[in-house]
């Protein structure tokens, strides 16, 4: 081995990165791994951006004044779906500083869910990430002859009843689902989103 092939010296206690043959494949990985620490750091700083919990209570997404929790009486029938965002009863922190956040409820006959929805369910009330996952348009539309939820914007279509599956369209993948479970009457988040919410980049 010549001169210039011998691994260059350090002194005892330098980090890997502290040479110039080192500095390349050591420090940009640690700069990577140090701005990934400082954005999950800047997320759970403000918890208003932070992902659903386990124990959240979910409340409309529009409304004003004190929130106040849904409850499963509130989420019709083949209705409409119902917008949502989490919230931490305990420090009174509404989760919308996100819209990943964002989720629509529905409310299915649990005798016609598949059982890739009906576990994340509760009694036919099933959440779902409110996101398209082809490019981020709000996803608000369900057609309840067809069972179908729909976007707009690119015209991807879901099925809620086998648990978000895409049916039609662009986007490339099924939308997240929110696993729901119940206090009292009170619709609670029993584990965080089954994917990753939001584009698939």
């Amino acid at each position: 081995m010549n001169r210039t092939d011998s691994p260059p010296e350090r002194l005892a206690g330098e980090p890997p990165c502290a040479t110039r043959r080192d500095t390349l494949r050591f420090c940009a990985g640690a700069l990577v791994g140090m701005a990934a620490g400082l954005g999950q750091t800047a997320i759970a700083a403000e918890p208003a951006r932070a992902r659903p919990q386990p124990g959240d209570r979910l409340v409309a997404a529009d409304a004003e004044g004190t929130p106040t929790p849904l409850r499963l009486a509130d989420v019709s029938a083949e209705g409409k779906p119902l917008m949502a965002v989490p919230f931490d009863a305990a420090t009174g922190t509404v989760r919308d500083g996100s819209r990943l956040n964002k989720l629509l409820l529905l409310r299915l006959d649990p005798a016609a869910m598949e059982p890739s929805a009906s576990k994340h369910a509760i009694e036919g009330v099933i959440a779902f990430s409110a996101v398209c996952t082809h490019q981020g348009c709000n996803i608000t539309e369900f057609n309840a002859e067809k069972g179908l939820l729909l976007c707009f914007c690119h015209f991807s279509q879901f099925r809620p009843a086998a648990g978000g599956e895409r049916v039609a369209g662009p986007a490339p993948r099924r939308l997240p689902m929110l696993p729901l479970k119940l206090d009292g009457d009170v619709l609670v988040v029993a584990d965080g989103f089954t994917s990753r919410p939001g584009a698939t980049l």
